[in-house]
């Protein structure tokens, strides 16, 4: 039988430790572009929508920071009260499974086996790997494995509050410094030109990191800022025409 050695074993592990970081950063990479183009497509969205009114510039920066504030805040509500829902859900999972393996250890070791011999393993190889798993840590591997939870993804409601809401706020920046240096005149072309490219610099980068086509990405994306502008500028337009 071969023998790894050590330099080898060091390498697997290396490799291992960073396709887990690597797994981590991109799902952070992900939730942040996507608070980022929220941030970008309601607030210019929002923008457009006043500039057809004939609204001033004040009146514009004004609409647009309110935006961001109110939307930084409902993301940041919206998360945490989802994210908190599946903190609940796991700590009643992971109590109610560590009041099962203290009332039948010897039947949770079975069932731990079961799993393993599902995904492929021997059976007498199952109830080994069972025994030193639950052995190390009984409720951790039940977690794991049983129940789907880890550490790495384990729900953390407030990190997941403040990301969302800076990531929006950092998107719906982006739209108003063009308002604020911008000719009046040619303010809805600058904000929905700009902000269609940084939707589709950041729906590329999406796709990227999911290694999906970049194209393909950043096209979807595009399609559904084009759409939301429009329909914004012609409820803007219709509103100041009335109000007229």
């Amino acid at each position: 039988m071969h023998r790894r050695s050590m330099s080898e074993t060091a390498a697997l592990r290396a490799y291992v430790h960073a396709e887990r970081s690597g797994a981590k950063h991109i799902g952070w990479l992900r939730a942040a572009v996507l608070g980022a183009n929220d941030g970008i497509l309601s607030t210019a969205s929002l923008v457009i929508g006043v500039v057809a009114a004939n609204a001033d510039r004040s009146a514009v920066l004004t609409a647009g920071v309110a935006g961001l504030v109110a939307g930084a805040m409902s993301m940041a509500a919206g998360e945490y009260v989802s994210v908190s829902s599946q903190s609940d859900t796991d700590k009643a999972d992971l109590d109610r499974e560590s009041q099962e393996l203290a009332a039948d250890h010897e039947y949770e070791k079975k069932e731990l086996a079961a799993i393993y011999v599902n995904r492929g393993l021997e059976p007498a190889l199952a109830h080994r790997v069972a025994e030193q798993l639950m052995a190390k840590d009984a409720l951790g591997a039940h977690a794991r494995d049983e129940l789907g939870i880890t550490d790495r993804a384990r729900a953390r409601p407030l990190q997941a509050a403040v990301a969302s809401a800076a990531s929006f706020a950092l998107g719906a920046l982006l739209p108003l410094v063009m308002v604020a240096v911008a000719p009046l005149a040619w303010l809805a072309p600058v904000v929905a030109i700009t902000s269609l490219a940084f939707l589709a610099t950041l729906g590329g980068l999406a796709a990227h990191t999911g290694g999906a086509p970049i194209g393909a990405g950043a096209l979807r994306v595009t399609f559904w800022g084009v759409l939301a502008m429009l329909i914004t500028a012609g409820v803007g337009a219709a509103f100041g025409t009335a109000v007229g």
